[in-house]
């Protein structure tokens, strides 16, 4: 069974992630991604990313730099087709949890 986290954005919404392990297919659909630190008193989102296809795993490299930076991260997925959903989940999540790996520096 795939253990699943609940995330909420800043909007108040609820978004059910499910984490993968390597050994899991990757099915070639849109999707977020969450890359976090998770631990049983919580979970540090580090990085919240989206995809056209999941099974390209572009997201490999962004969980090798989490974990080159912050230690072992698990990697959480929600399959949403829409791009505009993708992005508009995207952003709530980053605006809730500011997560330090899609913080950037603006002029």
């Amino acid at each position: 069974m795939t253990r699943q986290i609940d995330l909420s954005g800043k909007s108040g919404a609820s978004y059910r992630y499910s984490v993968l392990t390597e050994a899991e297919h990757l099915p070639p659909a849109g999707a977020n991604y969450v890359i976090a630190a998770t631990s049983p008193t919580g979970t540090q989102v580090l990085f919240v990313g989206e995809t056209e296809n999941l099974s390209r795993a572009a997201w490999r490299e962004d969980l090798a730099r989490a974990e080159a930076i912050y230690g072992p991260a698990s990697f959480l997925t929600r399959l949403n087709v829409r791009s505009d959903i993708r992005l508009a989940e995207q952003g709530d999540l980053i605006a809730q949890h500011s997560p330090p790996m899609n913080v950037t520096t603006g002029a």
